[in-house]
């Protein structure tokens, strides 16, 4: 390390605390100082839970039956993604009102290029971590923790120091002295196997990987581990995505909220995710030649059959597919727990069509789903949907319009 400056680079980042909970205590006071459970679409299991529910013992991605019985006295919501969507743009309108050059790495966290900001602001780096911190509480109602520190590593590791609402600041000549406290195992990246792996090699702490040679470092775990070693020691590997990139895939599955023998509920759950799959190819402007559809049965063996297809993003021609893929798989008597589509050999040629579409039909189907796209980012993520998708009305939605797109 050895820095002879202590501010060369600086990033910002900022990570809301326990942000899905925390979306829910907004609009539900009574339920401060309770430990609360948010659950997945189908309330199948936790995804987001409050800190005296994680000591308890809750993880995430524990299935809700686990956790009930663990934890009785907690209170168990369903998720509000478009609520927590709505507060998550809230607090990215205020980040930018610091930095313009911001990634958003997620619903509720985000890198912020700090270089320049404080002759901007001429305010100390720690006076602008809590400024953003009591601004976003104050405007909106959620507690952010801040880090700010030389690399995007570094700035994330600082971030988790002082949760819940506080701010690290990690300048390049204190790496050191911040690192010796961290375990290895806390660091972005490393994960279980890699610790294990680590704690062979006596490396325990953070500040004990840097000072482990590069080229070791290297042989266990190749160039991911020698651009984490260089972050950890200060120097920028990581570069801000201020774009973000098109995705590689994409995935829409959940569980089925039940263990099931039944048909149409599966087709249902399925043309579901074949509607959000067309929705997010549609809005990234992609198309899609490689469709796999999964079930998972009871015992959690999932099985899958995949379809090369001609680049589309039609939802006539994909549901069908679906559909057949469905048909192969589907075993009249097994039990299953879960399923979903994944589109992947994903191309940017959104705008070429289909020939075997004739192009009025493909500009129908593409403004009927941007329109339901708009209107669902508006009112809720079920608002309008496939008709052969509707099981029944979802607690609590103000109205549910089945959508009729020809099959």
């Amino acid at each position: 390390m050895g820095h002879t400056s202590n501010w060369y680079n600086a990033i910002a980042h900022v990570d809301a605390d326990c942000f899905f909970a925390s979306c829910e205590l907004m609009r539900r006071p009574d339920l401060r100082g309770k430990p609360l459970c948010v659950l997945s679409s189908q309330d199948a299991c936790v995804v987001a839970k409050t800190y005296d529910a994680k000591d308890a013992g809750i993880k995430t991605g524990m299935p809700v039956w686990e956790a009930r019985r663990l934890l009785p006295q907690a209170t168990y919501l369903s998720a509000d993604f478009h609520f927590y969507g709505l507060i998550s743009a809230k607090i990215f309108a205020i980040l930018r009102e610091y930095s313009p050059e911001i990634e958003v790495y997620s619903i509720d966290e985000a890198f912020m290029d700090m270089n320049g900001i404080r002759t901007l602001w001429r305010k100390s780096f720690r006076q602008l971590a809590d400024d953003m911190r009591e601004r976003i509480y104050r405007d909106i109602g959620i507690t952010v923790s801040v880090g700010i520190s030389t690399t995007k590593i570094l700035a994330k590791v600082a971030s988790e120091k002082n949760k819940p609402n506080g701010s690290t600041i990690v300048p390049g000549r204190s790496i050191r002295h911040f690192l010796a406290a961290i375990p290895v195992d806390d660091v972005p990246g490393i994960g279980r196997n890699r610790a294990a792996l680590l704690h062979e090699f006596s490396i325990f702490t953070a500040l004990d990987y840097c000072a482990t040679d590069k080229a070791h470092i290297h042989r266990m775990l190749g160039k991911s581990g020698t651009d984490l070693w260089d972050e950890l020691n200060g120097k920028p590997v990581f570069k801000l995505e201020l774009q973000a990139p098109k995705p590689k895939s994409i995935t829409r599955t959940a569980s089925l909220g039940c263990v099931t023998t039944d048909r149409n509920l599966i087709a249902s759950h399925l043309s579901y995710h074949s509607t959000r799959v067309v929705t997010e190819l549609v809005r990234q402007e992609l198309t899609v030649s490689m469709l796999t559809v999964f079930l998972r049965l009871k015992s959690f063996e999932a099985i899958i059959c995949k379809r090369r297809m001609q680049p589309c993003n039609d939802f006539s021609i994909l549901n069908s597919i679906v559909k057949s893929s469905f048909k192969a798989l589907f075993t009249q008597g097994y039990e299953y727990r879960a399923c979903g589509v994944i589109a992947s050999k994903l191309n940017n040629d959104a705008g070429q069509g289909n020939l075997f579409i004739k192009q009025q039909d493909m500009g129908r189907q593409l403004r009927l789903i941007q329109t339901m796209d708009a209107i669902n980012n508006k009112y809720g993520s079920q608002t309008l949907r496939p008709a052969q998708s509707i099981q029944k009305p979802r607690c609590g939605s103000r109205f549910n319009y089945p959508v009729i797109i020809a099959s």
